[in-house]
């Protein structure tokens, strides 16, 4: 982001604080969609909003948590997929989760079967997290820091 477009604590601490729809959707590509939607729904919590297939395959779908949403689908040799990769080719990516009990999260998570990166951890910025690994490789970190646009940041 240049310097002309990105905006300055100030100007965030200064932001409309009226409910909007979030506006950032993780997106992540799947070997087994279907597999995986019923996966984060036991491990995360996830709840199934909308799915669409194409045959046996679910060309996009999104999962709810609260009030926010991911968008998944099938791995396939599109111009998407060629862009972002494929599973497990984590390449830096990460999503984190605010979560009110990352507890309860981190003991469904574990007994679903994730691959725990980082056990839960208290962090010297207040916030208590865990980093796992679904079945198709890709990390998730969740905890309580909780940030909110138009509340001044940590």
């Amino acid at each position: 982001m240049n310097s002309s477009t990105s905006l300055s604590r100030s100007q965030t601490s200064t932001m409309s604080s009226t409910s909007e729809a979030p506006c950032i959707f993780p997106t992540l590509r799947y070997r087994n969609a279907a597999a995986m939607i019923d996966w984060l729904q036991q491990a995360f919590g996830f709840k199934e909003y909308v799915c669409y297939r194409e045959e046996e395959i679910i060309a996009h779908a999104e999962l709810a948590l609260g009030s926010s949403l991911i968008m998944i689908g099938e791995a396939r040799e599109d111009a998407f997929c060629k862009i972002v990769g494929h599973p497990g080719e984590s390449a830096g990516k990460a999503i984190y989760i605010a979560v009110g009990d990352v507890e309860e999260v981190f003991a469904s998570a574990s007994a679903a079967g994730a691959e725990v990166l980082e056990g839960l951890t208290d962090r010297d910025y207040g916030s208590k997290e865990f980093i796992c690994r679904d079945p198709e490789g890709n990390i998730w970190c969740f905890g309580t820091y909780w940030p909110k646009a138009g509340k001044t940041p940590l």
